[in-house]
């Protein structure tokens, strides 16, 4: 009888949408991703299938549900096929979770899309999830499997130390969130640096259109880093960072985990006042520019894979990677 390792009991798969992605996570962890293969009609439809067994193994299938709602579908589809093929625990390893921000009924008649995706997942298989950076940390609380929710901040927070010893002192920064709904963030960010935060406070007139923005707290001569986990049309960070500029900040950078940057925003943040904008690659970015630098999160989700297939603490694991320079994997 053959002895089976936790690490032969892994199987790696990927979805279309994440494959750069996968491709590094099964690099660092070790493994090579599966053999996995989607099959697609001339009408639209497709079919994944699984081209290797993989009876009575933990299935763990990376894909981001970033628009296009295929992406989503192709997940679902990959977790049933995982599901009636034997597979022993199915993961969902969601980069970035889509529909997030409907997260709660915020005007009359309209759904709770991130539930309704917790419920999908959860109905059709899925035993665990890992994710990073949710909108909101009350999404955890959507799904009735355990969720393992990872943080940018263990990749940030090195670089930034980084960044700080070239350029300039770490006792002259302040963070800052362009908006209330993302104070937390802030100053957890804050907290961890032993350093102050301030806050930008935005009315909306309508989704992804900014009224007016107001800074809240004192940034004069500081460097400031805008955090939050969306950045979508770049209107709110660009806005945020020219308010905190008028206000006579030294410099003003962004770290920001999720790069959906749609329409126009990599050009106004070009033409911004920000100096950087630090993002992940949990979404591929769609166009190249000299003020945007992509981290990735490939190690972070590499260890916590192997945490769970090895019964470890997660949280455990932010406190170290915060502590070194980077974050590393060991069997």
């Amino acid at each position: 009888m053959q002895n089976n390792t936790p690490q032969d009991l892994v199987a790696l798969f990927t979805g279309r949408a994440t494959k750069y992605l996968a491709k590094e996570i099964a690099t660092i962890y070790g493994k090579p991703l599966g053999d996995s293969q989607v099959l697609q009609y001339a009408d639209g439809e497709f079919q994944p299938s699984f081209e290797e067994n993989i009876r009575g193994k933990d299935v763990f299938i990376i894909q981001s549900t970033f628009s296009p709602s295929d992406n989503l579908m192709e997940l679902l589809m990959y977790v049933d096929a995982a599901k009636r093929a034997s597979a022993k625990r199915i993961i969902a390893v969601i980069p970035y979770f889509g529909f997030a921000r409907q997260d709660r009924k915020d005007k009359p008649r309209v759904p709770i899309t991130a539930k309704l995706i917790a419920d999908l997942l959860t109905s059709v298989g899925v035993t665990r999830v890992i994710t990073i950076d949710l909108h909101a940390d009350q999404i955890q609380g959507f799904f009735n499997v355990p969720v393992d929710h990872l943080y940018a901040s263990s990749i940030f927070i090195p670089y930034l130390r980084g960044l700080a010893s070239a350029s300039f002192n770490i006792d002259d920064v302040l963070f800052a969130s362009p908006d209330v709904g993302g104070t937390k963030r802030a100053s957890e960010y804050a907290k961890k640096l032993n350093c102050g935060f301030v806050m930008c406070y935005k009315q909306r007139n309508k989704p992804n259109e900014i009224g007016t923005i107001q800074l809240i707290g004192d940034v004069k001569g500081k460097h400031v880093i805008l955090v939050d986990d969306i950045v979508d049309t770049g209107n709110t960070l660009c806005k945020a960072a020219e308010a905190i500029m008028a206000n006579g900040a030294k410099s003003v950078r962004a770290m920001i985990t999720h790069a959906v940057l749609s329409g126009t925003a990599v050009e106004k943040i070009e033409n911004s006042t920000m100096e950087e904008l630090i993002v992940t690659d949990t979404i591929p970015l769609k166009q190249i520019s000299t003020k945007i630098r992509s981290l990735s999160v490939a190690p972070i989700f590499a260890e916590a894979i192997r945490r769970v297939e090895f019964n470890e603490s997660i949280a455990d694991f932010y406190e170290m990677a915060i502590s070194k320079k980077g974050v590393t994997i060991k069997f």
